[in-house]
C-alpha cells in the first residue's frame, strides 16, 4: 500500500468491542468532575495520563472504576456516548456494538434508568446526525457474584428493547465463565445475544467454557486460545468471531511488543478476527489507531486489512440485509 494510513482512514468499519466507560477521555473526566463536584486524585489531565501505565488488567480496572465516579446524571452518560460516537463516525465506523457496565454505576447509587436513558438518547442522536448504527450490550462484572448479575438482568428487563445482548467483563483471573452459567442461560431464553471476555489473561479453558457453558456467539479477545491447538481448530471450524484489541493487549502487557501480537497467526489459522479499540481513552487509540498499529508492526497487506474489516461486519449482530449493505459499501471502497 502506498499510504496505509489513508487507506485505513477511508475504510468502512464495524466496532464490536468497545466499553463506553473506557472511552472517557481525561478532558471529559475532569469536565464532568467539575460539573458534578467530584474530587479526583489527580491535579490535572497530564497527571491523570501519567497514571495510564498498567502492568496488568487489574491495574487498569482500578483506574477504570475510579474514573466512573464522575458519571452521575443522565446528561453525563449522554455526553460520554456522544463523544465516542462522534470520534467513531469520524473514523468511518459505520456500525458499533457498545458494552456498558450497569453494575459499575448501580453499585454506587446511580439508577439503571439514568444510565440507559443517557446512552439511548445519545445513540438515537448519533444515528440521526452521523448515520452510524449502534446497539448496546449489557455486561456483567465477573468479579461480582452471579446473584448480582441476576438482579441486574431483572432490572434491565424494563428496557429490554434497548439492548441486544449480554456480555461478561472485568477481572478475568479467578472468575471463570462457568460462574455465570445460569444467568447466561436465562438471557438466551429471553432472546438475547451472548458474548464473553475470555482468553485475555485467563487460560484457554475459559474460552472453552464460554463456548460450551455460556454458549456465546463471539469471544472477546481470545488471544490465549492459540495455546491450545484443538481449541484453535474448533474456533476456525465453527467460525467463532474473536473481537481482538491490539493496543489494549500492548498496554495491559498481554504482549510485550506489537510485533509479537498473534493477529497474523490468527489469520493464518483461518480465525474470524475483528479489530476493535476496547477502552480507547486508556489504551492510546480508537479503531483506526488499532488498524494502523498492527498494519505497521505486522506488515499487513491491503487484503489482510480488508479481511479484518469484512469480518467486523460479518460478525455483527445485524440482519442479513443490513450486513450486505455494509459489505457492499466496503466492496465499493476497495474498488476505488
Amino acid at each position: 500500500m502506498a499510504d496505509p494510513t489513508h487507506f485505513i482512514a477511508g475504510l468502512p468499519k464495524a466496532e464490536l468491542h468497545i466499553h463506553i466507560e473506557g472511552s472517557l477521555e481525561p478532558e471529559l473526566m475532569f469536565a464532568l468532575a467539575e460539573r458534578n463536584g467530584v474530587s479526583l486524585p489527580y491535579v490535572n489531565v497530564d497527571a491523570l495520563r501519567q497514571a495510564y501505565r498498567f502492568g496488568n488488567l487489574q491495574d487498569f480496572l482500578d483506574l477504570y472504576y475510579q474514573g466512573m465516579s464522575v458519571l452521575l446524571h443522565e446528561q453525563d452518560f449522554y455526553d460520554l456516548a456522544m463523544a465516542y460516537l462522534r470520534r467513531a463516525a469520524a473514523q468511518n465506523v459505520r456500525h458499533a456494538e457498545i458494552f456498558f457496565d450497569p453494575q459499575g454505576h448501580t453499585e454506587r447509587g446511580v439508577a439503571f434508568k439514568t444510565v440507559i436513558d443517557g446512552l439511548w438518547r445519545a445513540l438515537k442522536d448519533a444515528e440521526r446526525e452521523f448515520g452510524i448504527t449502534v446497539q448496546l450490550i449489557l455486561c456483567f462484572l465477573r468479579h461480582l457474584d452471579e446473584a448480582s448479575a441476576q438482579r441486574t438482568l431483572d432490572e434491565a428487563l424494563s428496557w429490554r428493547d434497548r439492548f441486544i445482548g449480554v456480555g461478561l467483563d472485568s477481572s478475568e483471573k479467578g472468575h471463570p465463565p462457568s460462574k455465570f452459567q445460569r444467568v447466561f442461560a436465562r438471557a438466551r431464553e429471553l432472546g438475547l445475544k451472548a458474548v464473553a471476555h475470555a482468553g485475555e489473561e485467563g487460560p484457554p479453558d475459559y474460552v472453552r467454557e464460554a463456548l460450551d457453558l455460556l454458549k456465546v456467539q463471539r469471544i472477546d479477545h481470545g488471544n490465549r486460545a492459540l495455546e491450545d491447538a484443538e481449541l484453535t481448530a474448533r474456533l476456525a471450524r465453527e467460525q467463532v468471531p474473536l473481537t481482538v484489541c491490539p493496543l489494549s493487549n500492548l498496554r495491559l502487557c498481554v504482549v510485550s511488543d506489537m510485533k509479537q501480537h498473534p493477529l497474523r497467526r490468527m489469520l493464518q489459522a483461518n480465525l474470524v478476527v475483528t479489530l476493535n479499540s476496547d477502552d480507547p481513552a486508556y489504551f492510546g487509540g480508537y479503531v483506526n489507531e488499532n488498524y494502523q498499529a498492527v498494519q505497521q508492526a505486522l506488515d499487513l497487506t491491503r487484503d489482510d486489512i480488508a479481511i479484518l474489516a469484512r469480518n467486523g461486519f460479518k460478525a455483527a449482530f445485524l440482519d442479513s440485509a443490513a450486513k450486505q449493505r455494509h459489505l457492499d459499501a466496503l466492496d465499493a471502497y476497495l474498488r476505488t
